[in-house]
């Protein structure tokens, strides 16, 4: 996986995400999904580009369903930004890189 963008599970959310110091970006995603795939090289550029200031990570709804239920996760690709365990920002659809930095710079 290029970048900085870490892959996430149901098992690891409260922590990766929920308790985290830092604003955490969530693309949840599947691998037949060719929005999501079409996205990827903006929030990968994105989790360089903001390396130390925003977690960048992944969840892959086939594989991991509670989370993105708990979420309301109806559409893919969808980005949610968490900050201090809550959402702040949600982006559904494939967008722009503009779009998406936007929102993590509000985030921060």
């Amino acid at each position: 996986m290029a970048g900085e963008v870490q892959e996430i599970n149901d098992a690891n959310f409260q922590q990766q995400v929920l308790d985290s110091q830092e604003p955490v970006l969530v693309d949840f995603w599947a691998t037949w999904c060719a929005p999501c795939r079409a996205i990827a090289p903006s929030v990968d550029a994105l989790s360089t580009q903001y390396k130390g200031q925003v977690r960048f990570t992944k969840m892959n709804i086939d594989e991991n369903q509670d989370t993105p239920q708990k979420f309301g996760i109806r559409s893919i690709p969808t980005l949610l930004i968490f900050k201090g365990g809550k959402v702040v920002e949600q982006i559904v659809g494939a967008v722009p890189k503009s779009k998406i930095e936007d929102a993590v710079k509000k985030s921060l």
